[in-house]
């Protein structure tokens, strides 16, 4: 998921500073020459940022094991609040929060609009306040930049499954409550940064510590602090949340250089972090769940599905599904479940473990003679490269939908539940595209619901 960052000793890594300070050293207008930066291409306003941070936020609240140290949350407010004093946010306003979650794992994310959460272990890992103030910079900058939206507004404009995400299944991010990025489970796409965002976070970030008065050199130094982690054994948790940009180390100290070097006087350490280092120490650790052990929140084994069924019209098609399941997402790509059927799996992403999802995914040429076989096979490929352990167990056979051409696909997959799922993919051509339909429930409660699956694809009619 991330390439390695490189490796750079301290006298290598220092020696390469001094010498490209140096050479800055005489140029006029160093501060001039810092990167400059904008937030991209974004079908949301800030105002829609904040919305769907704000609502975010109230559900990770509720879902994630927060310290509840007013102490804690108190200084990791007063650092962020000094550090947003230098950010540029290119004239928008936000309501920053943060929040302090009680996991060891090394890791730290911020929501669209300013919710920050940082981990207990990102604060237990930092060496003194200028590494965690560099952690945070990074995430703040993540916002101003509206990372978080701009890969939302891609995923819109494709239109496609594979440009959402990975993981429709147990094993990732729910496609059904992606389309909601009202949920938490959203932070699937929310926080799903490519490398050129991180880069640009990273660079930011450095930006705001050099301005903030802190040694700039920090953030580096926390970045070769998480690469030793990775050393003989699974990388931080950072690592899987924020995919690593070639050259990292090397970037920030290019960054460095760009801006003078470090400033004289800078900050590294306080009291305060000191203090609220020994805080989250003394907090009671959090077990988590084991991957494929169960864990999952908000799922549970939900009641039968109703024979009585309610209508959904959709702009390319209408179905009927069960009226005792519920409904999420919206018009061409969602999802249909029961009380218990979608929660989060036991590493806190958003999942679907009962239930039928639905999406659109464009096609170049969807008439051309092998377009359905070859859309299918790029949409199975895809899911299975986000997805480890997903295995075709049937391979396509040619059925029909609504008197259409179609193609059925069984996989497994692991569930959110524990075990293993099945997932039935009947794939369809329609001129907007590959619609496709997933059928999901834990492999031992599959024949529950085999007949419902059944219902809700023969009821389907294309317009």
């Amino acid at each position: 998921m991330f390439k390695a960052i490189r490796i750079h000793t301290r006298i290598g890594r220092k020696a390469a500073m001094a010498g490209a300070a140096a050479a800055l050293a005489f140029a006029p207008n160093v501060q001039a020459q810092r990167t400059q930066l904008k937030p991209g291409w974004n079908l949301f306003s800030v105002q829609q940022d904040i919305a769907v941070g704000k609502q975010n936020a109230e559900q990770a609240e509720k879902q994630l094991p927060l310290c509840n140290s007013p102490k804690v949350d108190a200084y990791l407010t007063q650092l962020g609040m000094k550090l947003v004093a230098h950010l540029d946010t290119h004239g928008a306003t936000y309501p920053w929060e943060f929040h302090c979650v009680n996991d060891r794992a090394i890791n730290a994310f911020a929501l669209p609009g300013g919710y920050v959460f940082v981990n207990r272990g990102a604060i237990e890992a930092a060496d003194n306040e200028a590494q965690l103030a560099g952690v945070m910079a990074h995430e703040i900058s993540h916002v101003a930049l509206r990372h978080g939206t701009n890969q939302a507004s891609k995923a819109q404009a494709t239109q496609g499954l594979l440009g959402i995400t990975g993981g429709l299944f147990g094993g990732g991010v729910s496609g059904a409550l992606l389309q909601q990025l009202g949920s938490f489970a959203a932070g699937g796409v929310l926080l799903r940064y490519s490398r050129t965002a991180e880069t640009q976070a990273d660079i930011s970030g450095t930006q705001v510590l050099y301005d903030s008065g802190y040694d700039p050199r920090a953030m580096a130094q926390f970045f070769e602090k998480l690469e030793a982690e990775t050393k003989g054994k699974n990388p931080p948790e950072f690592f899987s949340d924020h995919p690593s940009p070639d050259h990292r180390v090397d970037r920030v100290d290019q960054e460095i250089a760009k801006l003078g070097g470090p400033p004289p006087n800078a900050k590294k350490d306080s009291q305060e972090f000191e203090a609220a280092k020994r805080e989250v120490m003394n907090l009671p650790i959090v077990k988590k769940a084991a991957p494929g052990a169960g864990g999952a929140t908000g799922i549970s084994k939900p009641e039968a599905p109703s024979s009585s069924m309610a209508a959904y019209q959709a702009t390319g098609y209408t179905l009927r599904y069960p009226d005792n399941w519920k409904k999420y997402g919206d018009q061409d790509n969602v999802a249909f479940a029961p009380d218990g059927g979608v929660g989060n799996d036991s590493s806190g992403h958003g999942a679907l473990a009962y239930g039928v999802s639905i999406g659109t995914q464009k096609v170049r040429d969807a008439n051309a003679p092998s377009a359905l076989d070859s859309a299918t096979q790029q949409l199975i490929e895809g899911l299975k490269q986000s997805n480890p352990n997903m295995k075709v167990t049937r391979q396509a056979v040619r059925v029909r939908l609504n008197n259409q051409p179609a193609l059925s696909t069984y996989l497994t997959n692991d569930s959110p539940v524990g075990g293993q799922e099945t997932d039935w993919i009947i794939t369809v051509m329609r001129p907007e595209g590959l619609v496709y339909i997933v059928c999901t429930a834990p492999q031992a409660e599959y024949s529950n619901y085999d007949k419902t699956f059944g219902s809700i694809l023969d009821s389907v009619r294309f317009k």
